[in-house]
């Protein structure tokens, strides 16, 4: 028989860098939840990616254990990465503050794929340059579907 879940709690923590500081342990401690197991866990699953911000999606149970999801990089995370700086504008409207490309912008939506609603690449893309246009990036060339 399935456990009974009794919620669900989003964070965004360095991979490989848990601790009960906040915004972990204030989250997990309202639940219930074993906070000291979770940064064991999660701090095991994620040694590879050390130092990247990764989502995460912790199902609390009634009897107070816990499963978790990672899910990948945030698209605005891997952009600024992409175009090697350190944040976006914070007039993306007037000031432009970098450039990446559509080759770019497609490893990007490969690696998200799974994350986004999304049923083609072309689709994805389309919503990595959106997030890249917000930020105050501009993406190079022509859309590969255009040419």
């Amino acid at each position: 028989m399935a456990k009974e879940i009794e919620g669900f709690i989003k964070l965004q923590v360095k991979g490989g860098a848990a601790n009960p500081s906040p915004p972990v342990g204030p989250a997990l401690g309202a639940k219930g939840v074993n906070i000291m197991e979770f940064c064991k866990r999660f701090n095991a699953k994620t040694e590879d990616s050390r130092g990247k911000i990764l989502p995460v999606v912790v199902t609390v149970f009634k009897d107070k254990s816990f499963d978790f999801v990672i899910k990948t990089s945030p698209a605005a995370v891997q952009l600024l990465e992409a175009a090697k700086l350190k944040k976006g504008s914070p007039e993306s409207n007037r000031n432009k503050v970098g450039t990446v490309s559509w080759d770019q912008v497609k490893v990007i939506a490969e690696d998200k794929m799974a994350d986004l609603n999304a049923n083609k690449i072309e689709s994805a893309m389309k919503m990595i340059a959106g997030t890249a246009r917000s930020m105050g990036l501009v993406v190079n060339g022509a859309a590969p579907w255009e040419a």
